[in-house]
């Protein structure tokens, strides 16, 4: 069974807090998320080089918040390759406060965008599609905290949460890795 949303974002930032990083965990689910949909390079630790200039000024970590950031983003990246794995940006659960959950979405988008804007030199030269999904992103980064705790606003809130989901696998599809064919279906003589 997959760590609920909560125990993962505690975890992280106790060791964020040890470690003297003052970084909200979504902001570095976030970064991560930028980095792999922005088409780092996976193999081996490639992808910590990137995310130690965003999130700790180029500085190491300590050994228990590398090895957690590590399993942090081989759950994510395996989670945006196979749908079937469900991706989501990491935030709190419904049980929080509307206006926190908000917070924390702008926050991870911020993230998001920093960090994808620094590994995918190409951005601009993108589809057209992913470049308005990113500038929808900014605007979404820019959102207003103070909301009402309705049944309307939460509504809105899960619509954007929704886009969010969708506008990262969007970019992974377009920057991340190419996913080789199936051999047999390569060899496989046609009939």
């Amino acid at each position: 069974m997959a760590t609920p949303p909560s125990l993962c974002i505690e975890k992280l930032k106790k060791a964020l807090d040890s470690a003297e990083i003052g970084q909200h965990p979504v902001e570095v689910h976030g970064a991560l998320v930028g980095l792999i949909c922005g088409g780092v390079e996976q193999a081996n630790t490639a992808w910590l080089s990137p995310l130690l200039e965003l999130m700790n000024d180029g500085q190491p970590l300590t050994t228990e918040l590398q090895q957690l950031i590590g399993e942090l983003f081989k759950d994510t990246a395996t989670r945006l390759s196979d749908a079937e794995f469900g991706f989501s940006p990491l935030l709190p659960e419904e049980e929080e406060p509307l206006s926190q959950r908000l917070e924390c979405l702008a926050l991870w988008v911020q993230s998001y965008l920093t960090a994808i804007a620094l590994i995918q030199p190409k951005l601009n030269g993108a589809s057209s599609d992913v470049r308005e999904i990113i500038q929808d992103l900014g605007a979404i980064a820019q959102v207003e905290f103070d909301v009402s705790d309705d049944d309307e606003s939460e509504a809105a809130f899960i619509e954007l949460h929704e886009f969010v989901r969708m506008a990262a696998v969007l970019c992974y599809s377009e920057f991340g890795p190419e996913i080789p064919l199936d051999e047999t279906d390569a060899t496989s003589p046609l009939h």
